[in-house]
C-alpha cells in the first residue's frame, strides 16, 4: 500500500471514531481492508452496549469474518486509529490479519509496541506487519479533545 491509500482508508476510520464521539465513547475507529475495499467498520461501543470487550477492532473483526464467511482474515488489513490494547492486538492474531496500520500511540494500554509488542511476538504463530503513525496527529487531536472534555466535566466513567 503506498501513504495516499493508508491516509484515505485511515480517514475512514477517523469517520467511524466520530461516531463513538457522537454516542460519548472513546473516540476510536477501524476498518477492516481486503483488495482495496473495505469490508467492515468498527467503532467504540462499550457505552451503548454496555459491553467491555465492545472496542472497535472487535466489532470490525467480527463483521468482517461474517462478510468474508470465514474466520480467518487472510490478506487483510485493519486501520484502527489508536494503538490496539492486548485484547485486541491478541484478536488480530488469532484473526490472522496480515498487516496493521494505526494512528497514534497509546502509551498506557498498547501492544503493538508501546508497552507490548502482541502482533509481532514471535512466540505466537502468527505475526503483522506494522504501521504507525498515519494521520496521528488528528487521532491524537480526537483522543485528547475527548478526555479534556471528560475532565472538565469530572466525569470519571472511563
Amino acid at each position: 500500500m503506498d501513504e495516499k491509500q493508508d491516509q484515505r482508508f485511515m480517514q475512514a476510520a477517523i469517520d467511524q471514531a466520530n461516531i463513538a464521539l457522537e454516542n460519548d465513547d472513546v473516540p476510536v475507529g477501524a476498518v477492516i481492508v481486503c483488495e482495496n475495499k473495505i469490508i467492515a467498520k468498527g467503532y467504540n461501543q462499550r457505552q451503548q452496549l454496555n459491553d467491555p470487550t465492545a472496542h472497535a477492532e472487535i466489532i470490525a473483526l467480527t463483521a468482517a469474518a461474517e462478510h468474508i464467511g470465514h474466520w480467518r482474515l487472510l490478506n487483510c488489513t485493519i486501520y484502527v486509529t489508536l494503538e490496539p490494547c492486548p485484547m485486541c492486538a491478541g484478536a488480530l492474531v488469532l484473526a490472522r490479519i496480515d498487516r496493521l496500520v494505526f494512528g497514534c500511540d497509546d502509551p498506557k494500554t498498547g501492544a503493538c509496541g508501546s508497552l507490548y509488542n502482541i502482533v509481532q511476538d514471535n512466540r505466537l504463530n502468527h505475526r503483522l506487519e506494522i504501521t504507525k503513525g498515519v494521520l496521528a496527529d488528528d487521532c491524537s487531536k480526537m483522543l485528547q479533545d475527548f478526555f479534556s472534555v471528560k475532565r472538565e466535566r469530572k466525569d470519571n466513567g472511563f
